[in-house]
């Protein structure tokens, strides 16, 4: 099917954040668009300020006719739909054009200049980054960002439609259609074992990923990945490093060195090592597309980040919120290193909500390792996501497993109470399930008072 010839496009899964950003590029560039997801969210409502029609149940009677016709409607879908899904099954059965959101992201990369961000980690903010600095130095782009920018206020960002900004996930291996010019890869940590069933076979994925480069195209790594290409990193001896860092008024100023020189005082506000080492990657793909450092620098100062990464809901001299998407125990970790080096003398207090059955059974040392750090822990349930519960698999489990004299399991309903019992001065809200749900309450809460 030919993207350009396509007049409605119907999303199964329109609330995803990824999903999302793909249904307002095709607002954007003036076709009709329409969905379902189970829950409203802010996602949604703002989708549907835009003129999108969403419901919520799953049904093919609340479908408008207009998408029903399958000669001049497009299905996209998330695989992170259950099977028996009766949409998407109507679809499928009436012969449809369905393709999966990666798909589509593949068809877009395939006409277009493709800057693609993969990595276990780091995905999100790197290609906000990334796709910032474009924007800025007025470069022709689409960025479709997996978090909502506090630049833009949105999940896209669009200058033009001559280069596009992507994140290539590794979920569901949906990374193999994207045909990236410049690609890198950030991290190869073991996740989704659900889906690659050892660590081994996600690695193999990547470096399939790495072949999917157009030709003459170019991949950056890591420094200490086990693949070929241009290094970065931080005080280290890769192509492009961060050097002479130093941390004023809240803000990292440091040195960026390149295969051709070293250019000084660059500022970044995002904290945390792993934060650093996403802004290096998004200034080497940025120069190599053809931006100037200077115009670099400039851009890279007024990048302000991605909600629910490492986001200031609360900023006093006496108490301190910050929100993050961490649900992994080295994106915890990170978190837990940048909030001790901004903060080395508070004490700091953790609610983790724990995504998958399958996640946290896989990695349930590294969680309880990565918690025990926190000087105080409250544990939610587990968020479960698409998954059904695995027998044994059980936050208290966890909690057992956590070397923390101060832990505690709550319930949502009673988590406001648990904070206000604490005399921690940083209060941490970590995970990816619907935790980000209840900032907006703990903010009324403590927003008052302090």
């Amino acid at each position: 099917m030919n993207l350009e010839t396509v007049n409605n496009v119907y999303f199964i899964g329109i609330g995803g954040i990824g999903m999302s950003a793909l249904a307002r590029y095709f607002v954007a560039n003036g076709k009709q668009v329409a969905g379902y997801d189970k829950t409203a969210t802010d996602i949604t409502r703002s989708l549907q300020d835009l003129g999108v029609k969403i419901h919520f149940n799953d049904s093919v009677s609340e479908i408008d006719a207009t998408y029903l016709d399958s000669k001049s409607t497009l299905v996209v879908y998330t695989p992170a739909i259950p099977k028996g899904h009766s949409e998407f099954n109507y679809f499928k059965d009436n012969g449809f054009y369905l393709l999966k959101r990666s798909a589509v992201l593949g068809e877009i990369t395939r006409q277009t200049m493709c800057l693609a961000v993969a990595g276990t980690h780091g995905k999100t903010t790197t290609t906000s980054i990334l796709g910032h600095l474009l924007n800025a130095c007025n470069a022709p782009v689409t960025a479709f960002l997996g978090g909502i920018s506090e630049n833009y206020n949105s999940n896209l960002i669009i200058n033009g439609t001559e280069v596009t900004v992507v994140e290539a996930d590794e979920f569901d291996r949906s990374f193999l259609t994207l045909s990236p010019d410049l690609a890198c890869i950030t991290s190869m940590d073991a996740d989704h074992l659900d889906i690659y069933g050892n660590a081994e076979e996600l690695v193999k994925t990547f470096k399939d990923f790495s072949e999917c480069i157009k030709p003459n195209g170019k991949l950056f790594v890591k420094n200490g990945l086990p693949l070929k290409g241009i290094t970065y990193g931080i005080e280290d001896d890769s192509d492009y490093s961060a050097q002479n860092i130093s941390i004023e008024n809240g803000h990292y100023v440091f040195d960026v060195k390149t295969p051709t020189g070293t250019h000084k005082d660059f500022k970044f506000s995002l904290p945390g090592r792993h934060n650093l080492s996403n802004a290096i990657i998004a200034i080497a793909m940025a120069a190599e597309y053809g931006c100037a450092y200077k115009d670099l620098s400039q851009a890279l100062e007024t990048y302000k980040g991605v909600k629910r990464r490492f986001t200031y809901q609360i900023k006093t001299e006496y108490f301190v919120f910050i929100d993050d998407y961490a649900h992994h125990p080295e994106e915890i970790n990170a978190v837990h290193q940048a909030v001790r080096e901004m903060y080395p003398d508070k004490k700091v207090l953790a609610i983790f909500q724990p995504h998958l059955f399958s996640r946290t059974r896989d990695f349930i040392d590294g969680f309880a390792e990565s918690l025990s750090k926190f000087d105080e822990l409250l544990l939610l349930d587990i968020y479960p996501a698409r998954e059904v519960p695995i027998e044994g698999v059980t936050s208290e489990w966890l909690l057992n497993k956590i070397e923390n004299s101060n832990k505690k399991l709550v319930q949502k309903s009673n988590l406001i109470n648990e904070i206000k019992k604490s005399d921690a001065q940083i209060v941490l809200t970590i995970g990816a399930g619907d935790i980000g749900e209840e900032v907006k309450h703990i903010k009324e809460a403590f927003y008052v008072e302090n």
